[in-house]
């Protein structure tokens, strides 16, 4: 993935399983759930990460090949560790620059990726490319428009006690966001059948260290680049505020939506 606010490939990890990649595992088998497609085909994982998706396909979709492609060399690696199946192969590459020919995959599919690509367009236009005739095109974000979605407390918390913050929120950085710029996007790339959906998951957290420690690690999701960027006091100020917002069970845990939009098209 790519970071849009530096413009990096992102690394580290385990600061990026903590606060986001744990989460794109429930993601992945809802947006599987909702395309339903049949067996036996082949498949392009657009931005694999550390390979949530890439495993949620082997479990969902039985597929007859997967190829994840990722700019970062840490999280290919990490990925190849903890997928073991003669079906899965990976390669270091770009969602605008995807390193497969034309015509080659059943499914083109980019999880939580688009956010953070420089020019989504120019991804859809690629995952195009790599698909058959007939072939899905597909991709899923978070809805980040979305009041109730998970990562909205720290930033409405972080707004209350540093009004300078905009800066760092998903709401200004992500590239891409919503219903309609999705659809436009896989329009403009010629695909038919263009259909979008929101799905919302539960995202329930242990306590608020489940939910605030991940924040503090040094990690390059906007979330962490933000809280390492603050002094300890100013930690310490946003943390005590953000266990005042947050809504917290009786017995600690905290729950909270993950919404997704979904979309896909046929070439």
């Amino acid at each position: 993935m790519v970071d849009d606010r530096s413009s990096q490939t992102w690394s580290n990890t385990e600061a990026y399983e903590a606060i986001m990649g744990r989460w794109s595992r429930p993601a992945a088998q809802a947006a599987l759930e909702w395309l339903a497609l049949p067996p036996d085909l082949a498949w392009l994982d657009v931005g694999c990460g550390t390979g949530a998706l890439t495993q949620a396909i082997l479990e969902t979709a039985s597929p007859s090949e997967v190829l994840g492609v990722d700019p970062s060399a840490e999280f290919l690696a990490l990925a190849a560790e903890e997928i073991q199946d003669p079906r899965v192969h990976f390669e270091t590459g770009s969602a605008q620059s995807l390193p497969v020919e034309d015509d080659r995959f059943d499914v083109t599919i980019s999880g939580l990726v688009l956010h953070f690509v420089p020019d989504h367009k120019a991804s859809a236009v690629e995952m195009t490319r790599a698909a058959r005739r007939g072939g899905v095109v597909a991709a899923h974000i978070w809805d980040v428009d979305d009041e109730r979605q998970f990562t909205r407390p720290f930033w409405r918390a972080s707004r209350e006690v540093d009004p300078g913050v905009s800066a760092w929120d998903p709401l200004v950085q992500f590239s891409v966001r919503g219903i309609e710029a999705l659809s436009e996007a896989w329009t403009a790339a010629g695909l038919r059948e263009v259909t979008v959906t929101g799905i919302s998951i539960p995202i329930v957290f242990r306590d608020f260290d489940d939910y605030w420690q991940p924040c503090l690690l040094d990690g390059t999701t906007p979330i962490q680049r933000y809280a390492t960027s603050l002094g300890a006091q100013q930690q310490r100020v946003l943390g005590e505020h953000l266990r005042t917002v947050l809504p917290t069970a009786a017995d600690g845990s905290i729950t909270l939506s993950g919404r997704l939009l979904i979309v896909r098209g046929t070439k």
